[in-house]
């Protein structure tokens, strides 16, 4: 951990914390749970939101320390980035960002910019929540159980519940400490990982009746237009993992979820299993992420940019 960014926590006397868009369970766990052990310390501190905490993540201590950015609100000492690998991950706050004197980025992407003034970039550790345990580590911070549930739950989500391939030694050890703090595991388990919404499952249902094979079924794709998710009444974060039914059929290399936001954009999700490095094609279309799992916004028709990124993955199977 880089000890100016440690030093320059301890002596901040205020500090914003800025998680990526559409922000999911290690952006979020992280987040609350640095805001809460820096409040605990005494400072000032904020976690500024894009959008609403997707509901899955609502029951997570610390919610109440976040917001949206409003232009009147004053400076702090610092301004955080976590768990986000470029500017552009900060959407309407990206200018905000950098009112503050300094800023900082913490991140596990392999694609990370490095784009503040402090930026502390470990692509070796699995998640950011790991990140951020050492960080409080450092810092000399009693990690409590309400920290301990959101730094759980941010190493458990970015591992896929320790099934991916990014699950390391570390990621266990420190997944032990976090059990030691007095989490329940179960419960906080079955809220992640098994509570499925009705939209979510029907979005589920029709993710499977649209599912298409290519390059003798090693490449899945999903497409959702928008016409899709009206009708499921599924809204975006229901598409959460929507990507991995693909992925989970044998023989298949990459999967990929198409999604139109809107007439001029689409969002798309990639994940791999064994060799075909995604960061490397969410890249190519402006996004980015790691080997096995990576993401893009791309500028085009939902028809264009799935033709676009299937020639893409199709070069590198």
């Amino acid at each position: 951990m880089d000890r100016e960014i440690v030093k320059l926590l301890s002596e901040a006397g205020g500090v914003a914390i800025f998680p990526h868009v559409s922000a999911d369970g290690d952006a979020i766990g992280s987040s609350l749970a640095l805001a809460m052990a820096l409040k605990k310390a005494g400072k000032d501190v904020v976690v500024y939101v894009e959008e609403n905490i997707p509901a899955v993540y609502r029951f997570l201590p610390g919610t109440e320390l976040t917001r949206f950015y409003d232009s009147s609100d004053e400076a702090m000492d610092i301004n955080l980035a976590l768990d986000t690998g470029d500017v552009g991950r900060l959407g309407t706050r990206g200018e905000a960002f950098f009112k503050a004197p300094c800023t900082v980025n913490i991140d596990h992407h392999v694609t990370n910019t490095k784009f503040a003034l402090l930026n502390y970039v470990d692509e070796t550790s699995a998640s950011t929540g790991e990140i951020v345990y050492i960080l409080l580590k450092k810092l000399k911070l009693h990690i409590d159980t309400d920290m301990a549930t959101c730094l759980y739950t941010a190493v458990a989500t970015d591992t896929g519940g320790f099934k991916y391939s990014n699950t390391t030694a570390e990621t266990h050890r420190i997944a032990s400490e976090l059990v030691s703090a007095g989490i329940d595991i179960g419960e906080l388990s079955q809220r992640i990982f098994d509570n499925t919404t009705y939209p979510k499952l029907r979005l589920t249902q029709k993710a499977i009746e649209l599912l298409e094979f290519y390059e003798n079924n090693r490449l899945a794709v999903v497409t959702f237009s928008r016409a899709d998710l009206l009708a499921t009444g599924a809204s975006d974060e229901d598409c959460d993992g929507i990507v991995n039914i693909g992925r989970s059929v044998e023989g298949v290399e990459v999967s990929l979820l198409v999604k139109e936001k809107n007439a001029e954009e689409v969002r798309v999700n990639l994940r791999s299993k064994t060799y075909v490095d995604v960061s490397e094609v969410a890249a190519a279309f402006g996004g980015g992420g790691h080997k096995r799992a990576a993401g893009c916004t791309v500028n085009g028709t939902l028809q264009q940019v799935r033709e676009q990124l299937i020639e893409a993955v199709k070069d590198r199977l």
